[in-house]
């Protein structure tokens, strides 16, 4: 039986400053909830006999992948992980996901949801969540009409469906912009992290930490607590470390090892 798993300490903690592309330490914004050292076998203890739900895309299947690596290592729980979004699955203990809406529209994905939770899911799940991917909030997103959007369609739920806990999910990141076409970005503020900061920031604000797993926070934050992020305007914008991820945006083995262990991690206290 493995605990904490050696990959956890690169992102149990969250910590409270951040290396900077000019060395700067910045106070960071970032929360984080059930920030304590969780082992992985008793968290998939807790979650086995719970009724799941994930809409993604890419990057959810990186971190379904993840969870089954997870599984991997602990091959005396099992956990019933399953491909789809019916509500017949939804008869004991599973971790059902699907892909939700289209990429790069955001709406999609929130209708989407919405959708699933009135098409039976919403009656049955203990734990329903969806996340947005990293090319769903680009520069020229407004953030704060997604932001009502969205926050609009989960207090619809929340109210329609009592019982089952709605979680939210901070939106990924990509890596920075790095080299002379960076340069360029930079000058001309074509950082699409800028915008997911923005609605992160929006994220973490309106609820409590116990229901935001928080994605960006993991995707930017190094083994040795350091925050991937460019200066812009004197603030700290978060980006995907490049450890974790074989392009600009999806996690590779690592990094999606690493999201999965503080998702189940995150569930698990939320479940509490």
């Amino acid at each position: 039986m493995k605990t904490t798993m050696a990959l956890a300490a690169a992102g149990l903690f969250i910590a409270l400053s951040c290396c900077c592309d000019k060395g700067e330490k910045v106070e960071s914004k970032i929360h984080h909830a059930g920030e304590q050292t969780l082992d992985m076998a008793s968290a998939l203890q807790r979650l086995k006999d719970k009724k799941i739900y994930f809409g993604h895309q890419s990057v959810g299947y990186n971190i379904v992948d993840g969870i089954r690596d997870v599984l991997a290592d602990n091959p005396s729980i099992r956990m019933n992980v399953v491909e789809s979004d019916s509500p017949t699955v939804f008869r004991g203990g599973v971790f059902a996901h699907s892909r939700n809406g289209k990429n790069m529209d955001p709406k999609s994905k929130i209708d989407a949801f919405v959708h699933s939770m009135e098409n039976g899911i919403g009656v049955k799940a203990d734990i329903a969540f969806f996340k947005f991917c990293y090319v769903d909030v680009l520069q020229h997103t407004d953030a704060n009409a997604l932001f009502d959007y969205y926050t609009s369609a989960m207090s619809r739920l929340e109210k329609k469906y009592p019982h089952t806990l709605f979680v939210h999910v901070t939106v990924p990141l990509s890596v920075k912009p790095s080299g002379a076409r960076g340069f360029v970005k930079k000058i001309i503020g074509r950082d699409h992290n800028i915008k997911r900061n923005q609605f992160n920031d929006l994220l973490r604000r309106k609820y409590p930490a116990a229901r935001v797993y928080d994605l960006a926070a993991i995707e930017s934050t190094y083994p040795d607590g350091r925050h991937e992020c460019a200066m812009r305007g004197g603030r700290c914008i978060y980006a995907l470390a490049t450890l974790y991820t074989y392009d600009d945006g999806h996690l590779n083995e690592t990094g999606r090892k690493i999201a999965a262990a503080r998702l189940l991690a995150f569930l698990s206290s939320a479940a509490d």
